[in-house]
């Protein structure tokens, strides 16, 4: 059995921690969850805590936890699962972590709430990949930001019409809206990159999903992804998100980067 542990207990975290616990996810158990919520399942207070009772740590708790518990969790030599991608967008950070990959421990990212990403490695491995673009459409609370202008902030708070509120590449999409675009981050590293990715959001309050529509110009082909996924208890955030943290941990790995 692999002891998972856990750092994050908030939408995507509880339901982690909680279908580990309750024995629902194959050959894993509970470690321990890094969290200030006295509601989590076998709750530590420290990561040097979580590293003792756990091999493989999942990350669920921000581009914060990214940067203050990854270095430590593969210098343990414990696999880091990580959920918020878009911390990966400072280039310092991710090559502090692809060094510390010699220690043996694998630095994964979760695909989130999309798909088609081993398709999109595979084509990138035939040939050269063209062009990527990701529309990105949630509701106007889940994108609402403090760099906003206040006509902008009107029309999210009293608009009836869908609202383009960001075009640009991946980069500056995950620096704008750092908790609502992760999956432009993930795009991004397992194709062209962050300058060369682009991205539309869209705030749509008639939106009932979260919508994600991907196209692909390569090589190998052309491809088109059209997802849309049931929000979770925070608007930001898709409900199918920590299941596939789940399904990565039963197939013991979710390599859709590794060794950056």
């Amino acid at each position: 059995m692999r002891r998972v542990g856990v750092i994050g207990h908030g939408a995507i975290g509880s339901v982690v921690a909680s279908e580990v616990a309750a024995g629902r996810v194959r050959g894993c158990e509970l470690g321990g969850v890094l969290t200030r919520s006295h509601l989590a399942p076998m709750a530590v207070t420290s990561i040097d805590e979580l590293l003792e009772r756990s091999d493989v740590i999942v990350e669920a708790a921000g581009h914060g936890a990214v940067a203050d518990h990854g270095p430590r969790v593969l210098d343990a030599g414990l696999d880091l699962l990580v959920v918020s991608v878009g911390a990966l967008v400072d280039e310092g950070l991710r090559t502090k972590l692809a060094d510390r990959q010699a220690g043996g421990g694998r630095l994964l990212l979760s695909a989130g709430a999309i798909g088609g990403l081993g398709l999109l490695r595979a084509a990138s491995l035939l040939g050269a990949i063209h062009a990527v673009h990701l529309t990105t459409t949630k509701s106007p609370a889940a994108l609402v930001a403090s760099w906003m202008t206040p006509s902008l902030l009107a029309e999210l708070k009293h608009g009836t019409q869908p609202v383009p509120v960001f075009e640009g590449s991946a980069r500056e999409a995950v620096q704008r809206f750092p908790a609502s675009v992760n999956v432009a981050a993930t795009l991004a590293l397992a194709t062209l990159g962050f300058d060369s990715t682009r991205v539309t959001i869209v705030a749509d309050r008639t939106a009932p999903c979260v919508r994600h529509v991907i196209e692909v110009e390569a090589e190998a082909g052309r491809y088109a992804f059209h997802i849309e996924n049931t929000p979770s208890s925070n608007p930001r955030t898709s409900a199918i998100t920590p299941y596939n943290v789940l399904r990565a941990l039963c197939d013991q790995s979710d390599a859709v980067v590794v060794g950056l």
